[in-house]
Parts: structure tokens; C-alpha cells; sequence
């Protein structure tokens, strides 16, 4: 599933081909995805102008002249694909949208768990979508006293509580790891058992992982693609993930003794870490 950087590249690329267009016609081509899609979705959006391009969590959120805002979700595998009007489209293009300035976007999602929806922009933080969404990992939210306060006294492991899109938002399976490397601190750790120069360690990786990968177009792994097309290539910079029995950068250990990089099982989903590096 596409994390925070990856939405966050999708919406710099949407921003960057989209300013001032205009809605000229959209294509609405099945009548939901992972919910049902708004009623008379194409005539609500047609002749609408985009003001801005912006991210809330996993959301795509694009704001229009008429003061709605587009709301969309790339579930597990949706994708944002920018081309021309010309462009020929495939069966997994559920929507397509046509701009003045020629250009077209097409939401193209396979396994049809994405979400579409048309909202009041006053009424936007009250959508059920956001109703339970923490705190943005990359604004000033994120403090060393609120993620100190927030692991107090907590038996969960901290792999699992930076999962917890109830807590912060769009960190994801592979930026936890991560960043929980960088941070010196295990997955299997838990959250009460942190001491103050670890938090703050962790902190400090959440943020430059984030801004790494998004400098990096985000991690392309199976489905994901940048809005032009183009992979995203964070996936080089892994320190640990996806690396069990390798070693880790900078490594000094004996592969042999240590077996490299371990993969363990948390809520279902694998973790890495370096046992020598993290503790």
C-alpha cells in the first residue's frame, strides 16, 4: 500500500501538471471501489478549477473552486496516472479525468480498494475518513514531550504503535523499520521501556526517513509508480528492509555468527532490524 511519501509524490506531481486547470469532463466508469462513489460524480466536477493539491494521511486531497475537495485513497494498489487526452485507456482506469490544459488523469486501481469522495471543504475534518486519524509525522505535531507522553506507561511494541494511524499517520511498514533502525531501537521493544535519548532518537529518524523517501519518489516495490509514470527509488536506501540475512550498512559484524538481519512476524506484518545495531 502506498505510505505518506508516496501519496506525498503523487500530490507533488498532480500539483505540479494541474495548476490552474480546469475540469473539462470525467469518465466515471463503475460505480464504486472499495465503497460507493458520489452521485452524479462527472457533472458535480465538470467546469471546476483546481486551487490546490494537498495530503491528509494517505488521502489525496484536491481542493476545487466550487469549495468541495476531491477526496481519494490509492488502497493497495491504485495510481494517479498523468497523460494526455489522446492516451489510451485500460479496464482498471475507474475514473478519468480531462483537463483544459490538455492533460488527463487517470485512477487506475486493479484490486478496487481505493476510495473516491466529494466533500464540503468547511466540513472536511469531520469526514468519517479523518474521524480517527492522529497527528502528521513532518509537521510541528510531532514533539519530543507528545511522542514521550504518548509511549508512557505502554506495553505495545513500538513497531506496532507507529502502525497506529490513530496515533500518527502514514508512517507505514517499511519507514517504521526504517526508521527504528536509525533510531537504534528494535521492533520488539516496547513502548514504556523507551528511555528519553531514544525517543528523541526517534523522532529525529521519523522525520529524516520520511523526508528521504519523499525525496526519493517515494518505494517503488510492486505496484507503485509516480504520477508521471516514473518508479520511486527509496527501496535502494533500505538499511533493513526486505534484508533478512544481509547485513546492515556499515556493518562490522560476522554474518556467519549473527545470521545478518532479522525478519520477525508483528500483527502480521514483518519487521527488520540489525540485532547488533538495535537494542
Amino acid at each position: 500500500m502506498p505510505e505518506l511519501p508516496e501519496v506525498e509524490t503523487v500530490c507533488r506531481g498532480l500539483s505540479k501538471a494541474l495548476k490552474n486547470a480546469t475540469i473539462t469532463a470525467v469518465e466515471q466508469r463503475r460505480a464504486d471501489l472499495r465503497a460507493p462513489m458520489p452521485h452524479n460524480l462527472p457533472r458535480k466536477l465538470k467546469g471546476q478549477a483546481i486551487t490546490a493539491i494537498d495530503r491528509r494521511a494517505k488521502y489525496i486531497q484536491i481542493h476545487l473552486d466550487g469549495g468541495s475537495v476531491l477526496l481519494l485513497h490509492l488502497g493497495m494498489s491504485g495510481r494517479m496516472v498523468i497523460g494526455k487526452h489522446d492516451d489510451q485507456t485500460g479496464k482498471h482506469d475507474h475514473l478519468v479525468f480531462h483537463f483544459n490544459n490538455g492533460v488527463t488523469v487517470r485512477f487506475n486501481d486493479p484490486r478496487r480498494f481505493g476510495l473516491c469522495d466529494l466533500v464540503n471543504a468547511q466540513r472536511i475534518q469531520n469526514h468519517p475518513w479523518f474521524a480517527h486519524l492522529g497527528i502528521e509525522p513532518l509537521t510541528s505535531a510531532l514533539t519530543l514531550d507528545w511522542l514521550r507522553q504518548a509511549l508512557r506507561g505502554r506495553k505495545t511494541n513500538i513497531k506496532t504503535f507507529l502502525l497506529d494511524q490513530r496515533r500518527i499517520v502514514g508512517i507505514g511498514n517499511i519507514y517504521a523499520s526504517e526508521a527504528l533502525y536509525r533510531a537504534g531501537i528494535r521492533p520488539t521493544r516496547s513502548c514504556g521501556s523507551l528511555k528519553p535519548d531514544e525517543v528523541t532518537r526517534l523522532v529525529t529518524a521519523i522525520r529524516k526517513v520520511l523526508k528521504a523517501a519523499i525525496a526519493a519518489g517515494g518505494s517503488t516495490l510492486r505496484d507503485y509508480r509516480k504520477a508521471d509514470g516514473e518508479l520511486g527509488y527509496f527501496q535502494h536506501q533500505f538499511a533493513v528492509y526486505d534484508r533478512a540475512g544481509m547485513a546492515c550498512p556499515d556493518c562490522t559484524c560476522d554474518i556467519a555468527k549473527t545470521g545478518g538481519i532479522k525478519r520477525v512476524t508483528q500483527g502480521g506484518r514483518s519487521s527488520f532490524y540489525c540485532a547488533t545495531r538495535q537494542s
